[in-house]
């Protein structure tokens, strides 16, 4: 009777046993494998800051591995970057020529690339400003008036582009304060420090004390777009390009027209 017992006890021991690796085994075919830490290195242009910052905090909730760094400066010096072999991933210029020079030396993903957003070009000065145009700006008490460096900020170039179709360039070149991008122009008319500055509308609404004057005609200048590419060197292509892929569709698309910014249709 007892070895009964026993050997009964035995086979329910081996049943439960048997019973709890299956039961394991089919838990486990349910659990998905953590996704790999991923780190991605985003150059971008500086007037993209804020918009950019916050679709990361967007794109974080629904890939929480994907690890996103922004590097923010003016195109020309992100470009220069890239030649000289800079770690990254993704590059978003403010202008065309800097995506240009880097397919040119077949650096980019060609088939990456893409024209992601569109912007405007505007003069602006502090609230309490007289300024209310471009031709106030001849005027000999405007004593300093800022734009991104030509050669290296889009946003400069197209300054350029604009006051020398409005015939202003020659005569205004004396009173040039030279950024080096955008948001350093915003920063020098906030502090005073100019009296008047021309930026994207983008950088225009995150100036606090400042107000837009005047919009440049949009036949002055090269129609102002950001190209957006993978780099050839990434190490993480595939989350680049998916990264990518988010940046240009209806939630992103959302976040950059509330920062200025007008998307382009594909």
């Amino acid at each position: 009777m007892k070895r009964l017992l026993a050997f009964t006890i035995l086979i329910a021991f081996i049943l439960s046993v048997i019973t709890g690796c299956t039961d394991a085994k089919e838990q486990g075919a349910h659990i998905q494998p953590e996704a790999e830490p991923v780190d991605l290195t985003i150059s971008a242009a500086a007037s993209l800051k804020d918009a950019a910052e916050e679709l990361k905090e967007l794109y974080a909730k629904e890939h929480p591995h994907v690890n996103i760094t922004y590097n923010f400066a003016a195109s020309g010096t992100l470009q220069k970057q890239i030649e000289e072999g800079a770690p990254v991933d993704l590059f978003i210029s403010a202008g065309k020529k800097q995506m240009d020079a880097l397919e040119e030396k077949d650096l980019l993903v060609k088939e990456s690339r893409m024209d992601l957003l569109g912007n405007s070009l505007v003069l602006i000065a502090q609230k309490d400003s007289n300024i209310s145009g471009f031709e106030d700006l001849s005027k000999p008490e405007i004593e300093r008036i800022s734009i991104g460096t030509p050669e290296s900020v889009p946003a400069g170039q197209y300054a350029k582009d604009a006051l020398t179709s409005m015939e202003l360039w020659d005569e205004l070149q004396p009173k040039l304060v030279l950024a080096k991008d955008a948001r350093q122009v915003l920063t020098y008319v906030k502090t005073g420090n100019v009296a008047a500055g021309l930026v994207y509308k983008s950088d225009a609404l995150t100036g606090q004390n400042i107000k837009v004057v005047a919009a440049a005609p949009a036949d002055s200048h090269k129609p102002i777009v950001y190209p957006m590419a993978v780099i050839k060197g990434t190490q993480q292509r595939e989350a680049a390009e998916e990264f990518a892929a988010y940046l240009s569709d209806e939630e992103a698309a959302g976040v950059f027209a509330k920062h200025g910014f007008a998307t382009i249709k594909k």
